[in-house]
C-alpha cells in the first residue's frame, strides 16, 4: 500500500461511513479520525449528574457564546478511569475549562454499560452533553425528538461528509464528529519480516498464512467477545466480502433475511476460520486479545485502529505495527469495503444547561480539542480539518489511506441497525454461534423471526 503523497493529501482524500445505510462513492472526500477507550471517573451506573443550578437560557446561537462559570453535564462512555482514551478526555476537558471557565461535571461509565443502558439514561435524566456515534442509531434517537437538533452550532468547516454523517432524516444535524478510524488486519512488522510473511491478498492466502503461523507455534488471528460487540467486526466484514456492501446495509435494513443462504455463506465461511482465531473468545475482552497480540502470541488482529491507539503497551512500540485490509473473497467483490466508524458527541434534547450545553458541543468539534489532545500526546484522525496532525504514526496515516481509498464505508453493525435489534439480538446470536458453529441453521431462523417483530 502506497503512502500518501503529503498529510495534506491524505486529509483531502477522507471519506465518510455511510448515511441511512446509503452508498458512500469515494468522491465524497472528507477529513478523518480516531476512537474512544477507556475511561474517566465511574458511577456504577448509566445515571446523569445533572447540572441543576446550571443557567439555562435557551438563547443559544451559532457562536454558541457562553459566560464563565458555567456547569455543564458529559455524560462519557469510558469510565475505566485509566488508559489513553480516558487521558485525552481528561486533557480536552481541562483545555476547555481553561479556555472558558466554564466546569464539566463529568458522568464517566464503562463501555458496554453506556451501551446497554443509554436507552433508559436518555429517556429519563440525560446529562447535557454525551458522546455517541454517527449511522443509523444517532438518526433512530433523533427520529424519536431524545437528541437535539445543534445545527446551527455545527462546524461550518467541517467536509460535506462528516456532515451528512451527522444529518437526520429531517436534514437538520444533531451530532458533532470528533473523529473516525478504521477496521483492518494489524501485524506486527518485526514479526512478519522474521518469518518472511506479507499481507495476504484472498482468503486461500490468509489461510495459508494462518497455516504457517501455526507451524511456528502462534495463534494466527487474535480474536475476543466477552464484550459482546467485537465479532459484530468479524460478521460485517464477511458480509462485505462474501455478498456485497450493499447487500450488507440492507440487510441491516432487514430488507433481507437473515436466514438467507447469503447470510447463511458468511457464517459457513467464519466457521471455517474458526480454527485460525484464539479459542474460547466469550472468555477475553478485546483488550486481553490486544495484549496477546502485543506479546506476540497471536501472527494478527483484525479490529478498529483504537487497538493500537489505546493500548499503551502497543502505543509504546507503535512503530511496529501495520495494517492491511481483510483479504478479498469473491473476485467480483473484491475488498473495497471496510467498516469505519465516526466518534463525537450529542446533546440532550432538553438539557438542564442549552448554553453551557452548545458551547461545550461547539469546542468539542474545533479544531481546538483535537490539537489540545494532539499536543498531550494523543494524536487521532480528527474530523474538523484545521486540528493538529503533525503527530500522526505511520499506522495512523496507513489507516487514514485505507479510508481514503475505500470503495463504500458502513458504521459498524450496532450503529447500522436497529438499537434494539443490536443488542438483545445480534449480541446472543453471534455468541451463540461462537459456541456452537454447526448450529447456524437455528440460529438464524430464530434471528429473522426476531428481526420480523422488531423491523
Amino acid at each position: 500500500m502506497s503512502k500518501p503523497r503529503s498529510e495534506a493529501e491524505y486529509l483531502a482524500r477522507m471519506i465518510p461511513p455511510s448515511v441511512a445505510a446509503t452508498r458512500v462513492p469515494r468522491r465524497s472526500f472528507l477529513r478523518g479520525a480516531g476512537m474512544v477507550g477507556a475511561g474517566l471517573a465511574v458511577p456504577g451506573l448509566l445515571a446523569a449528574c445533572g447540572s441543576d443550578d446550571a443557567e439555562t437560557d435557551a438563547g443559544t446561537t451559532g457562536d454558541a457564546g457562553a459566560s464563565g462559570g458555567q456547569e455543564i453535564s458529559f455524560g462519557l462512555n469510558e469510565g475505566d478511569g485509566s488508559g489513553p482514551a480516558y487521558d485525552r478526555r481528561a486533557v480536552a476537558i481541562e483545555a476547555y475549562e481553561a479556555a472558558t471557565g466554564n466546569t464539566i461535571k463529568l458522568n464517566a461509565v464503562d463501555h458496554n454499560t453506556f451501551q446497554e443502558q443509554f436507552n433508559n439514561y436518555i429517556q429519563s435524566n440525560p446529562d447535557d452533553v454525551f458522546t455517541w456515534f454517527a449511522g443509523y442509531r444517532m438518526q433512530q434517537f433523533a427520529a424519536d425528538g431524545l437528541f437535539r437538533d445543534i445545527s446551527d452550532i455545527f462546524p461550518s468547516e467541517m467536509s460535506d461528509g462528516f456532515k451528512a454523517a451527522s444529518t437526520g432524516a429531517d436534514d437538520k444535524q444533531y451530532f458533532i464528529p470528533e473523529q473516525n478510524y478504521p477496521w483492518a488486519v494489524y501485524y506486527r512488522k518485526s514479526l512478519w519480516d522474521e518469518n518472511g510473511w506479507t499481507p495476504p491478498e484472498t482468503l486461500d492466502e490468509l489461510k495459508a498464512l494462518g497455516a504457517d503461523m501455526q507451524s511456528a507455534g502462534l495463534i494466527p488471528m487474535a480474536f475476543s467477545d466477552k464484550d459482546g460487540w467485537p465479532a459484530m467486526g468479524t460478521f460485517d466484514i464477511l458480509n462485505m466480502r462474501i455478498n456485497g456492501y450493499d447487500f450488507h446495509m440492507a440487510l441491516m435494513r432487514h430488507e433481507e433475511a437473515w436466514d438467507s443462504d447469503e447470510v447463511k455463506a458468511v457464517f459457513a465461511t467464519w466457521a471455517d476460520l474458526l480454527p485460525l482465531m484464539q479459542p474460547d473468545p466469550l472468555g477475553r475482552t478485546w483488550q486481553e486479545a490486544a495484549t496477546a497480540f502485543q506479546k506476540q502470541e497471536t501472527g494478527m488482529y483484525y479490529f478498529g485502529q483504537f487497538a493500537i491507539t489505546d493500548t499503551p503497551a502497543i502505543f509504546d512500540e507503535v512503530d511496529d505495527y501495520a495494517l492491511f485490509p481483510f483479504p478479498e473473497i469473491d473476485a467480483a467483490i473484491g475488498k473495497g469495503s471496510i467498516d469505519a466508524p465516526i466518534d463525537g458527541y450529542c446533546m440532550a434534547a432538553n438539557p438542564k444547561n442549552e448554553e453551557g450545553a452548545a458551547n461545550f458541543l461547539s469546542w468539542l468539534g474545533s479544531a481546538d480539542n483535537g490539537t489540545a489532545q494532539a499536543e498531550g500526546g494523543f494524536p487521532q484522525l480528527w474530523a474538523n480539518p484545521n486540528a493538529d496532525t503533525s503527530q500522526l504514526t505511520e499506522v495512523q496515516l496507513a489507516g487514514a489511506e485505507l479510508i481514503s481509498s475505500a470503495d463504500s464505508i458502513a458504521q459498524f453493525l450496532d450503529r447500522d441497525t436497529d438499537s434494539g435489534f443490536a443488542s438483545t439480538v445480534v449480541i446472543p446470536s453471534l455468541q451463540s454461534f461462537l459456541q456452537n458453529p454447526g448450529d447456524v441453521d437455528s440460529i438464524l431462523a430464530d434471528m429473522e423471526s426476531q428481526a420480523q417483530t422488531i423491523f
